[in-house]
């Protein structure tokens, strides 16, 4: 009869710490986002882009927008030696693209329309909106890098966004003052 140790106290540390990090993403996962795809281009002009759903606006005067990127992510070094980023708001119909640039794929662009913005940043064909802005701060927030940028340019579009909740993609549904309660 083989007997198994008892976990020790570190290991039933970690696993209470695992554990209280899920939940914690899934009591974040309860606050509905839209979805975006973020792009800049490498040193030697390659497009670089992420799917992200930590978009806020910061302010309208002067036009800020802030998203946070995990420290180890393989996409860091682009964006942290990046003068410009574009922020690609998502359409209902862009499912597809969300889930491409949310993968580690070598070349995530390949078969995509987009053309060069600002600092070559690629805006995205059938995006909802788009915001070109210059890099122009980057704070350490925890395990993610947060960056802020100045707005230079954006477009906007009617079309329906791309929404994320619960871990899964859905659509906005606007009500009515005559809906409400």
């Amino acid at each position: 009869m083989v007997v198994n140790d008892p976990p020790s106290r570190d290991e039933a540390k970690a696993a209470e710490a695992a554990r209280e990090a899920r939940e914690f993403r899934n009591a974040l996962g309860a606050f509905p986002t839209g979805v975006t795809v973020v792009t800049t281009v490498d040193a030697d002009g390659r497009p670089v882009g992420l799917t992200c759903n930590s978009f806020a606006s910061v302010s309208l005067n002067p036009p800020l927008v802030l998203w946070s990127l995990l420290v180890y992510s393989p996409s860091m070094n682009a964006f942290q030696n990046a003068s410009h980023f574009t922020v690609n708001v998502l359409s209902a119909a862009q499912r597809g693209l969300a889930r491409r640039f949310a993968t580690r794929a070598d070349d995530k662009f390949s078969g995509v329309a987009w053309q060069a913005g600002l600092g070559g940043a690629p805006l995205l064909e059938g995006a909802v909106a788009n915001f070109q802005c210059r890099c122009v701060d980057r704070y350490y927030g925890g395990d993610h890098v947060i960056f802020l940028g100045a707005v230079e340019a954006y477009a906007y579009t009617g079309a329906e966004p791309l929404a994320f909740a619960r871990g899964e993609f859905g659509t906005f549904t606007a009500s009515r003052p005559e809906d409400a309660c």
